[in-house]
């Protein structure tokens, strides 16, 4: 496979992610890949090919490049914030060392808050899967769990069933970068987790064995994609019509912890994040829980 093809390829799993995990709309994936893809023609005039020898030099000659032949100051922008977005995928899963565009100012246009649901939201979605049913019990555990840890998507995909301590009540995770993190799992969602591979896990491996502890109905470690399906299904049954991916119950899971009182550091370690900067952006998201509290109890409130 030639250098190029890689960065396709690269592409193309980053197009993935925006799809099932970001759930973007399909118009803007498609104006993502349209600003990455000329972004590699100009990379292939001048005879780069490998992910690792782009550097801010080359992001900025495109971006020049693009404001010379009349692009507007906002379209120069939506350009980095496409790259900025890839190459920053791309160092999370390990696949280049820094970003190039990393130390690149763009222009605030505005702050963007990820989606998140209400307590009585995430309630309804963890009550709609029939429990009763094998496909039933297996989505409940996935929804119950995800909403319990906080786990990424691929972190919770690719869980092994020897990384659950029932005992003890938490979830050896192994995050991005091979870091190891501890979270602990409630009492409700072990209910769940242990009647799951008690009644519905035997039923999918049919004989067989699978490290995996989520498994589909052939027996294989459940997808991304599938998890995202599984989440759209029950969002539509508990009647939330908010945008809603596997990313919501993770934002879900930081603010509610926020809200009830939880600090920063602690969830930034439950979340995983290497650098609070990232975690912070939680603190904007409970500014109506904090301002109804401050008008109910602040005596001038």
């Amino acid at each position: 496979m030639t250098r190029v093809n890689k960065l396709l390829e690269f592409l193309d799993e980053y197009l993935q992610y925006l799809t099932f995990e970001r759930d973007l709309a399909q118009n803007s994936i498609s104006a993502y890949s349209r600003d990455i893809q000329a972004f590699f023609d100009h990379l292939d005039r001048h005879g780069i090919r490998d992910p690792s020898q782009i550097t801010q030099s080359h992001v900025l000659s495109w971006l020049h490049g693009q404001r010379v032949s009349g692009s507007s100051a906002r379209t120069t922008a939506r350009h980095l914030s496409a790259l900025r977005g890839f190459f920053d995928y791309l160092v999370r899963e390990g696949h280049i060392k820094s970003s190039p565009c990393a130390l690149i100012k763009t222009p605030r246009l505005g702050f963007s808050l990820p989606d998140t649901l209400s307590v009585e939201e995430v309630e309804r979605l963890l009550d709609a899967p029939d429990a009763t049913t094998t496909l039933g019990l297996r989505d409940k555990a996935i929804l119950e769990f995800a909403y319990a840890t906080g786990l990424r998507a691929s972190e919770l995909c690719d869980l092994g069933i020897g990384q659950i301590d029932f005992n003890l009540g938490y979830v050896r995770v192994l995050g991005k970068g091979g870091k190891e993190r501890i979270v602990p799992i409630g009492k409700v969602c072990l209910d769940i987790l242990e009647l799951y591979i008690q009644k519905a896990r035997p039923r999918f491996l049919k004989g067989r064995s699978s490290p995996k502890l989520f498994l589909s109905q052939k027996g294989g470690a459940i997808t991304r994609q599938r998890f995202w399906q599984i989440l759209k299904k029950y969002a539509i049954c508990a009647g939330i019509d908010k945008k809603i991916s596997p990313h919501t119950l993770r934002h879900s899971f930081a603010t509610h912890l926020l809200m009830g009182g939880a600090d920063l550091r602690t969830v930034q370690i439950l979340l995983g994040h290497e650098n609070i900067a990232t975690t912070q952006i939680y603190t904007h998201m409970d500014i109506e829980h904090l301002r109804a509290t401050h008008r109910r109890y602040h005596p001038r409130g």
